[in-house]
């Protein structure tokens, strides 16, 4: 079978993937193949899991809301990816969207929704979220999709915060020098529209894994702010990491 690797459909796939694994596609990607993409049986597709690495698959069979992937061969081996978190405050819906598929093209490893003072979001649904951050891993190739953790207040985040990764905090009209890439575990911290009360701009300064930063003489909007902070502290290439360490538990 001639295949584009290029060009196939990727997906993202919860189970094992080796060689001849049989893979039961979710409802909604057997439409997307078969309504949207008007895929049939044979065709050539890219699978992966997060683990497993990229492999190169086939559409066994497809009926309506069912379809059968078979694996057949490796094709990207799985790669170290940055130890970077993204913590930011939940915004609206879209501005919150935006966050979330952009943090991942730009290979945030988790997502870490945190409750401030003026977050002015109350809830959030994850399963919107996580078909975002999913979709997203898909278009840009990345081999893994970021976790995205239950949301917690600000004072328990830091409470618990790890103390071997260092947390960089954008602060409006700091007088702070501009984030640095580095290969250390790194976690960016955005908060809401109308930023950070003055009583959480003392509690994140007193904390010693803090760094304070500033992103530019402007005032970003949030999620403006999320994109370039992570693009600015984007680790060397080659320093990646095999096994982040994973988010704080919550409590």
């Amino acid at each position: 079978m001639t295949v584009s690797n290029t060009t196939s459909p990727r997906l993202f796939v919860p189970g094992p993937l080796a060689e001849g694994a049989e893979i039961a596609a979710t409802p909604a990607q057997a439409h997307h193949l078969g309504t949207v993409l008007r895929q049939g049986p044979g065709a050539a597709l890219r699978l992966f899991n997060g683990q497993d690495g990229e492999w190169l698959a086939r559409l066994a069979a497809i009926r309506k809301d069912r379809a059968t992937l078979v694996a057949e061969r490796l094709i990207r081996p799985q790669a170290p990816e940055p130890d970077l978190w993204l913590v930011f405050a939940p915004l609206k819906r879209d501005a919150t969207d935006l966050v979330v598929e952009k943090a991942t093209e730009l290979g945030a490893s988790a997502l870490l929704p945190v409750f401030t003072e003026r977050t002015n979001t109350a809830r959030l649904n994850f399963d919107r979220l996580r078909a975002i951050a999913t979709e997203a891993a898909e278009q840009c190739e990345r081999l893994a999709v970021p976790r995205i953790e239950e949301p917690r207040r600000l004072a328990d985040l830091l409470a618990a915060w790890p103390a071997a990764r260092r947390l960089v905090v954008a602060l409006e009209r700091a007088e702070a020098p501009a984030p640095v890439p580095s290969a250390a575990a790194t976690a960016l911290l955005i908060g809401p529209e109308g930023g950070f009360t003055p009583a959480e701009a003392t509690l994140l300064r007193r904390h010693p894994a803090v760094q304070a930063v500033s992103l530019g003489p402007r005032v970003l909007r949030a999620e403006t702010a999320a994109i370039v902070g992570l693009a600015l502290l984007q680790p060397p290439t080659g320093s990646y990491v095999a096994k982040p360490a994973g988010p704080p538990a919550p409590e």
